[in-house]
């Protein structure tokens, strides 16, 4: 079980909705991370079983809070850039109070999270892999997501955006240069953020927070390293893999990704949370 040593604080602006979003994270002996959305009492798993919908971002809730009208009176949207950084840590008991019902952008990357994190001070992790009892997958046309058993961890991502950096293009994991995972950012086309902000959502995108993809084959920022976008869909994956309670740097698998998206890394992870052995 790994905690924090000492309460941790940060505020931000949120992704979707542009609100001020503060959040606590406290030290825990629970043994889960606890999520209290919007000032409740009540707190809910971040597990793959609370996942209510991945449509723009991953967001969880307590289905045991269903409104008369079908909604969910706590939940909380973009979890994922917070739950990476936990994979990453290994951190897996903390209480965490989000005042808003989206968690803080901050730089639309982990890496803000990771460094809050390792301020706090982290109690020593005790290692233990898994790996999977047999093959885990997704396929349907241009998308897979194959997890299969293996000595050790490898995890390639294979991306094919209309963008000359992105078209057929793949990124292999490599653990010895995580940074270059945890410092990606969010990544959109500019030319659909209007048509976004219109139906209510990226309301808090800026140049600050989101790598955006230009038409004339550019980025509206320079690169934190090379093939940014596709080191963040690894971030993303790390995120939502993780709402199973093991993280991918505990895993000895071969993990193939092509063409997916947060629809696909959940539908397979809680394929996956039942599949996973320690060994």
């Amino acid at each position: 079980m790994v905690t924090l040593l000492n309460e941790v604080k940060i505020s931000g602006n949120t992704l979707m909705k542009n609100h001020e979003c503060e959040v606590i994270v406290k030290p825990s002996d629970f043994g889960k991370i606890r999520i209290f959305a919007e000032g409740s009492s009540e707190g809910f798993i971040a597990d793959v079983d609370n996942v209510i919908a991945t449509d723009h971002c991953v967001v969880l809730g307590s289905k045991e809070h269903r409104t008369l009208l079908g909604g969910y009176k706590y939940q909380v949207m973009l979890c994922e850039h917070f739950m990476a950084a936990c994979a990453i840590l290994g951190i897996d008991s903390i209480d965490v109070y989000v005042s808003k019902p989206e968690f803080p952008v901050l730089d639309g990357s982990s890496k803000v999270w990771v460094d809050l994190f390792k301020s706090a001070g982290l109690t020593k992790k005790k290692q233990q892999f898994y790996t999977v009892k047999e093959p885990v997958y997704y396929l349907n046309g241009k998308t897979s997501l194959v997890v299969l058993p293996d000595k050790e961890l490898t995890l390639s991502y294979a991306v094919n955006y209309n963008h000359p950096d992105l078209t057929r293009q793949w990124v292999p994991l490599d653990t010895k240069n995580l940074d270059e995972i945890i410092e990606a950012r969010t990544f959109g086309f500019y030319r659909d953020l209007k048509k976004f902000q219109l139906l209510g959502f990226a309301r808090g995108v800026n140049v600050d927070n989101t790598l955006g993809l230009m038409d004339d084959g550019t980025y509206s920022s320079a690169l934190r390293s090379e093939k940014e976008p596709i080191k963040h869909k690894i971030l993303d994956l790390f995120g939502d893999f993780y709402l199973t309670g093991v993280s991918i740097l505990d895993m000895k698998a071969q993990i193939l990704v092509k063409e997916a998206g947060h629809a696909v890394h959940v539908k397979v992870a809680k394929d996956l949370k039942d599949k996973l052995i320690k060994i």
